[in-house]
């Protein structure tokens, strides 16, 4: 099956990254200056190549005349979920980059003389908290846990733009599908190694998307002039953690016979555990119905395109 290629703005632009380093950001950034478009990449040290402009997240600053002449500003930013125990140290990590960047980055964007012509904030699918097998699209309500509350204050974060008039998008992401980073940069090495399991009994639903389709829906949110709100970016049909395991040892073939005991798991993440093992059935109902077609709806697909 050939990729879907994304929607294309009509005329190149100029549009503000922050969070271009990472996994998301990196292949967006690249979709976009493929197409012509450039690229202003939000930094938090001194620029040192043209197209970067400087930003402190934490203490609200934001260069805004680097970001004259955007028509479009895209905020990635924010520490890894993943990449530490929870302390409470930590969690204030995750909340501040998240929710001060966002707010700094929309204040900015309101103040300029010509504000963007749209704010696209990520998010993620954390705001529903465990659904267990109840399936959930946009219309559900937040959940309870530190996740969900902080997703709804990252969201939040987003009002300075949405009250100037811009076109305000939230992108509630999913597990995505990748080989340089996020939780299939972890899984990926481990499957290879023959190391591979389920986590806990292997029924909680992991809701995924290819990179490549995650990167499709951005570029699709920022090109259609009547979308705003939020949107659940994950494929049609969430699966198990189990049916997830399986599928990864048949496109790498590899066993998947280890299991990470729930207990285990709790010992060693402490309160992040709950949300590896807890269970997030997301259905993108808006996304679809807005009109996106995904190149790689299954998991094995997904697996294989990030292989390639």
């Amino acid at each position: 099956m050939e990729p879907t290629q994304p929607k294309r703005s009509p005329q190149p632009s100029r549009v503000a990254v922050a969070g271009a380093s990472g996994l998301i950001g990196t292949a967006l950034a690249r979709s976009l200056a493929e197409d012509g478009h450039e690229v202003v990449r939000l930094v938090r040290r001194a620029p040192r190549a043209p197209g970067e402009v400087r930003w402190d997240p934490k203490k609200g600053y934001v260069d805004t005349a680097g970001l004259a002449g955007c028509s479009a500003v895209v905020n990635l930013a924010g520490a890894g979920i993943g990449d530490h125990r929870w302390t409470d140290a930590y969690k204030r990590e995750l909340r501040d980059s998240r929710v001060l960047g966002t707010t700094a980055l929309a204040a900015a964007a309101s103040s300029l003389d010509e504000p963007p012509r749209v704010f696209l904030n990520a998010s993620a699918i954390g705001y529903y908290g465990d659904t267990g097998r109840r399936a959930v699209d946009e219309s559900a309500p937040a959940g309870e846990g530190f996740l969900p509350s902080l997703c709804v204050e990252w969201e939040a974060a987003t009002a300075a733009a949405e009250e100037a008039g811009i076109r305000t998008v939230i992108a509630r992401n999913g597990l995505v599908v990748g080989r340089e980073g996020g939780a299939w940069g972890r899984l990926f090495p481990l499957f290879k190694a023959g190391l591979g399991g389920r986590l806990g009994d292997g029924r909680q639903y992991w809701s995924y998307i290819s990179l490549h389709d995650e990167v499709a829906a951005l570029r699709h949110l920022l090109d259609t002039e009547t979308l705003s709100g939020p949107f659940n970016l994950t494929a049609p049909d969430p699966l198990t953690n189990r049916e997830v395991t399986a599928a990864m040892g048949r496109v790498l073939k590899r066993p998947t016979l280890l299991t990470a005991p729930a207990p285990a798991l709790r010992v060693v993440l402490g309160e992040m555990a709950g949300d590896v093992l807890g269970s997030q059935r997301v259905l993108p109902r808006r996304l679809l119905e807005s009109g996106f077609a995904f190149a790689f709806p299954g998991i094995e697909e997904s697996i294989r395109a990030a292989l390639r």
